[in-house]
């Protein structure tokens, strides 16, 4: 097919998670998937509060590939409310747990500000729901096009 591809999947075990205050979200999520043995994830709802948060938004205007001048970090001493955060685990090309997430975080204004997650620490709890998926043929790859780390899928055999 021109234009996208697919993989289908199943749903394996389902968990909840409880990080704790002054740890790494990220570093706890890859943590977690390495001891439970879970290859593949997607976060299905998380909520609690956050401070140190780092993240990135593409500025306006900008081509792809997606590079350091394109982009616009953003670092929030917090705390903050954990709004939302959504995203996938895959391994990567060398078969490490690799994250895409996404993060909305609410300040203490009630402005709401988010994007793409690089890290944050837990403030006073975050509670993660994550689903397994059992899929094969998926890695985290870099994307010369996009710029950025990006899902392939590998072709089926016809």
């Amino acid at each position: 097919m021109n234009g996208f591809w697919y993989r289908e999947w199943t749903e394996g075990r389902r968990f909840i998670i409880k990080v704790e205050p002054g740890e790494s979200v990220c570093a706890k999520l890859i943590e977690f998937c390495e001891a439970a043995e879970v290859h593949n994830a997607v976060i299905l709802s998380a909520v609690g509060s956050v401070q140190n948060v780092r993240f990135r938004g593409i500025k306006s205007g900008a081509k792809r590939p997606i590079t350091p001048p394109r982009m616009h970090v953003h670092e929030i001493a917090g705390p903050l409310e954990l709004c939302g955060l959504e995203g996938n685990l895959i391994p990567d090309e060398s078969g490490s747990i690799d994250h895409h997430l996404h993060i909305m975080v609410a300040k203490s204004s009630g402005e709401v500000v988010g994007g793409h997650l690089f890290d944050a620490e837990v403030f006073a709890t975050c509670e993660i729901l994550l689903a397994e998926v059992m899929v094969e043929g998926v890695e985290r790859h870099a994307s010369s096009s996009g710029g950025v780390p990006t899902i392939f899928i590998e072709e089926k055999e016809k």
